[in-house]
């Protein structure tokens, strides 16, 4: 016979928002934190664009202007030279290595300690259940299924990136109030109303428009947030700190925070400690809810 009983746990979880590329300075700024506050990091999570270049090759698959087509770091923690002192997990956002995330289209590790959550993916840490949504919305892909494939034209290096409603329409399958973190690139469109809205616009002032038309985010991850109603939600993308407080309907809270790109002076990386319920054991996995509809 087997008894299994739950426990509240915590966590010590550091965010952050876009990578692009540049491992080593968050490891660093991680290891900095750790030392300053005597603590111990016990997971950290990357928004988007994490940029997984294994070599020059991969560089042709990512879609930015050829001048920012940098091998950066990950090369390093790829071939072993290195490995992630922390357990990285990341989704993609919109200026990735294409060449090598669509090969783990439901995702995988890329190297030692370091895993991407694919198109789509709930994973469970020690009871921690992460939701991730990759890529970032454009409606007229959105109903497209994954057609893409190396090598990409100047059409489908920008379309492999984003969502689809196959996987918008998974991720609603989750049962509400069951996933601890969702992490997303794309914003939930209307987000901006449970903030600071103000402060924002002083930050981004040509948010305005697209905010007044509720056009700021996305229309899927907005469905998302408000049918499973995760306890915490980081996503990144436009490049400014922003928190939130979602109230749904039913009293559950939703804390959302995005955050900045990783440059020196900017707000690109956060700790939290997060508190949830769980059996207690240790593990990592795949969730398999996210392939069982009705979980």
């Amino acid at each position: 016979m087997f008894f299994f009983f739950q426990i509240i746990k915590k966590m010590k979880i550091a965010i952050e928002g876009c990578c692009h590329g540049e491992l080593d300075r968050i490891y660093e700024t991680i290891n900095q934190i750790e030392n300053d506050q005597q603590i111990k990091i016990d997971l950290l999570l990357i928004c988007g664009d994490f940029q997984a270049i294994r070599n020059e090759h991969d560089l042709q698959s990512m879609a930015v202007p050829p001048k920012y087509r940098s091998m950066q770091d990950f090369w390093r923690y790829y071939s072993g030279e290195k490995r992630a002192p922390v357990l990285t997990i990341f989704i993609g956002g919109n200026h990735e290595s294409s060449d090598f995330l669509i090969e783990l289209p439901y995702g995988g590790w890329v190297a030692p300690n370091i895993f991407y959550m694919g198109y789509a993916n709930v994973v469970n840490f020690n009871g921690l259940r992460i939701a991730g949504s990759s890529g970032i919305y454009k409606s007229h892909d959105y109903n497209s299924g994954h057609y893409e494939l190396p090598p990409f034209d100047e059409k489908t290096i920008r379309s492999i990136y984003h969502i689809r409603s196959l996987d918008v329409y998974r991720i609603k399958q989750l049962q509400q109030g069951q996933i601890d973190i969702m992490i997303s690139h794309d914003w939930p469109r209307g987000i901006v109303w449970y903030g600071d809205t103000q402060r924002l616009l002083q930050r981004k002032q040509y948010f305005q428009q697209d905010i007044e038309s509720n056009q700021l985010g996305s229309e899927p991850l907005e469905e998302v947030l408000l049918k499973i109603q995760p306890k915490y939600w980081f996503a990144a993308h436009l490049h400014v700190k922003f928190s939130a407080l979602v109230e749904h309907t039913n009293g559950q809270l939703t804390r959302f925070l995005a955050l900045d790109k990783c440059l020196p002076g900017r707000d690109f990386l956060q700790v939290k400690i997060v508190h949830f319920l769980a059996e207690f054991r240790l593990f990592f996995s795949i969730d398999i809810s996210i392939f069982i509809i009705g979980s």
